[in-house]
């Protein structure tokens, strides 16, 4: 039986100062949460300045994001830490401009489009195993560094018709990992309500590297914006952003608006599925006979090329992925905040208050879920299994603030995972197990290390069996 996932130690029970538990939390956020909240339906959280109150029980989660999700405006205190990079993207909003901006975004999105941009994704996933091919000798190679590039290649690819290796998308990839690595989840205003002509205490490589950003995807959507009004434009998803009026007012998307969304693609589309395939090929290598059956599952499905009408015939690599998004949510938190008072659990909210929405506690909460730190995929098939991914899974949010992507990335992982897998095996490096840590998305805090070896080599002498 194969160890359980790696899954970062509670904070000891007892209560702490709010400022013990501040610092605690910019360390990190999961060992500062104490072990009940993986049992608790509901917790409250004070401080000076506002209460928090973490929501596990499925119904009030319901009510939160989809009953009334208007009395429960995303809270500006994530948005806090976020604003240099994401501007007034659709990640930020609330109200009647998100409203407007889901309604040009969206149709992007629709099933039809997912076939559209398949091919591109199969060509990053094609360049990812040739870049791969030469380290995968057997030695270490930090893989979370491999799904970065390759991720950051799908959405260049499917937004901008451009591989990672054009020398501007190669600069916004550059740039977005010096963001990735200066920038919390939450800043100081996250906890402290400042007046609005305060500085926000953003860290200076913070701020640079976030202008940095906005200036690369600015020159990328002006490039396009010519090219659209020349009649040479691709059809890919940013031309389609571009292109499209609000059915309501008419009016589309302008240069500024456009880069605040093109960020959020980024991060959302990048940073997110990074995560997520750096923690499933953590797990295969971890679980060499689920391995195994995902390469021969991949092999018989895409032997032939892969084509979008396959994906219904990997249901193991999207059992696998599935399983990955529960144990290792990519956007650990979400937070939103009471507009009205409320009544939780014979407890009165406050308006103001926030409710913190934890899928990395959800997902794993031990009066819901089978085995909740286990990894296993077969769960999917089960009646808990069923029972849960309708109330107690939430890796892209529910309800009319669901995330755009959620059909792209349930497409994009299990192709990647399952041509990833068809190519190489995966093994741990023994003593080396990642450490779960929160910064934009779950990352492990020092990278995740395996040992590649081509999939078309015999198996090592250590008698790897994926």
């Amino acid at each position: 039986m194969s160890r359980l996932p790696p899954k970062p130690a509670s904070r000891p029970g007892g209560r702490v100062s709010a400022w013990r538990y501040l610092r605690l939390f910019r360390q990190d956020i999961f060992s500062s949460q104490p072990a009940r909240l993986y049992r608790a339906w509901m917790a409250e959280f004070r401080t000076p300045f506002f209460r928090s109150y973490l929501v596990n029980q499925p119904d009030l989660v319901h009510l939160v994001l989809q009953d009334r999700p208007e009395d429960f405006p995303k809270s500006g205190r994530i948005a806090e830490g976020l604003r240099p990079l994401l501007g007034r993207s659709v990640f930020l909003t609330n109200g009647e401009t998100w409203k407007r901006q889901r309604r040009i975004i969206d149709p992007a999105f629709e099933g039809g489009r997912l076939r559209d941009t398949f091919p591109a994704m199969v060509a990053a996933g094609e360049a990812a195993v040739a870049r791969l091919m030469p380290l995968a000798d057997g030695d270490a190679v930090e893989v979370e560094a491999q799904t970065s590039h390759l991720a950051a290649d799908v959405i260049f690819r499917t937004l901008f018709s451009i591989p990672i290796t054009h020398h501007l998308a190669a600069r916004v990839f550059s740039e977005f990992r010096d963001y990735q690595r200066t920038q919390p989840l939450l800043n100081l205003a996250a906890f402290v309500p400042l007046p609005r002509w305060m500085p926000r205490l953003h860290g200076r490589r913070t701020r640079q590297s976030a202008r940095a950003i906005r200036r690369l995807i600015t020159a990328l959507t002006e490039d396009r914006r010519r090219a659209i009004d020349a009649g040479t434009a691709p059809d890919d998803l940013a031309t389609k952003i571009m292109t499209t009026a609000d059915p309501e007012t008419g009016a589309r998307f302008a240069t500024s608006e456009m880069v605040d969304q093109v960020a959020i693609f980024f991060l959302a589309g990048h940073e997110t599925s990074a995560s997520a395939l750096a923690w499933a090929l953590y797990l295969m290598a971890e679980n060499p006979e689920v391995q195994k059956r995902l390469a021969a599952e991949a092999e018989a499905v895409l032997a032939q090329g892969a084509a979008f009408g396959a994906m219904s015939r990997l249901p193991l690599a999207r059992d696998v992925f599935r399983e990955t998004l529960r144990l290792y949510p990519p956007v650990p938190m979400m937070v939103r905040q009471a507009a009205c008072p409320e009544r939780f659990r014979d407890r009165e909210v406050a308006p103001g208050s926030q409710i913190v929405l934890s899928p990395w506690h959800l997902h794993r909460h031990e009066r819901l879920w089978d085995n909740p730190d286990g990894f296993d995929p077969e769960r999917w098939r089960t009646g808990n299994g069923k029972t849960c991914q309708r109330e107690a899974y939430m890796p892209f949010s529910a309800g009319p603030r669901v995330c755009t992507g959620a059909g792209f990335a349930m497409v994009e992982g299990p192709l990647l995972l399952a041509m990833l897998c068809r190519a190489f095996r995966f093994a741990p490096v023994p003593g080396d197990a990642p450490v779960p840590v929160a910064h934009l998305t779950v990352r492990a805090k020092d990278g995740i290390r395996l040992r590649l070896t081509r999939r078309d080599a015999p198996p090592s002498a250590g008698g790897e069996a994926g």
